[in-house]
């Protein structure tokens, strides 16, 4: 499965910042049809506000991708301790040549596996997630290791696709996507990810847009 993961980054790496950030007029069309018009800018935007500019703890980014959504934000933290980790070899490459073209040299860049983080329990102040438990494996270990390298009274925030809230976006994640390895069911319905978090987390916020969910949660 993760092999197929791989290779399905690898496939879209050119495409994949223009898919996201609605860049090209089939981009655009491709949200307004199979997605109801999801703007991602805005979800990233709203996301990334939870996360103060002055912030100066450690904060984990998985999945990084190329970096698109969060290189400015990063630029603006100078005094955050940022560590990004992604699973693809081909996403993090264009991570890393974001992050270096705009001199973020507090922001450290690695390969890795969120079912097997080489981080210490509670090390990090705040875990970001954008994008990347809709494409997770195995989301029970994902869940479990943000928990663990998460501090007490430490934020998880995250956005990411969620079942249930439209037909054809559903059809397309599970006719398309799934089988091309860029999503990996299980997926959850608002209700049942609301639910998951409340047994460990404070949830601040939680918002669905669409068929998908953004939150800011605390760690209890």
């Amino acid at each position: 499965m993760q092999d197929k993961i791989k290779t399905s980054y690898h496939q879209t790496k050119n495409i994949y910042d223009d898919v996201l950030t609605r860049n090209k007029w089939w981009s655009r069309l491709y949200m307004n049809v199979f997605w109801g018009g999801i703007d991602d800018n805005e979800i990233a935007r709203r996301v990334l506000d939870y996360v103060p500019n002055e912030f100066s703890g450690k904060l984990l980014d998985i999945p990084v991708g190329t970096g698109i959504f969060t290189f400015e934000k990063y630029g603006a933290m100078k005094n955050a301790n940022i560590t990004c980790v992604d699973y693809s070899y081909d996403m993090l490459e264009q991570a890393k040549v974001r992050f270096r073209k705009n001199n973020l040299t507090h922001v450290k860049t690695m390969q890795g596996d969120v079912g097997q983080l080489p981080f210490a329990s509670e090390e990090f102040d705040i875990v970001l997630s954008m994008n990347g438990f809709h494409a997770f494996p195995d989301k029970e270990k994902a869940y479990a290791e943000v928990h663990r390298v998460l501090k007490s009274g430490g934020l998880f925030i995250a956005c990411f696709y969620i079942k249930g809230e439209s037909k054809i976006s559903d059809w397309l994640v599970n006719t398309i996507l799934a089988r091309k390895g860029w999503f990996t069911p299980p997926f959850e319905t608002s209700q049942q990810l609301h639910q998951r978090l409340e047994r460990e987390y404070n949830v601040l916020e939680f918002h669905v847009d669409g068929s998908m969910v953004y939150f800011n949660a605390q760690k209890k």
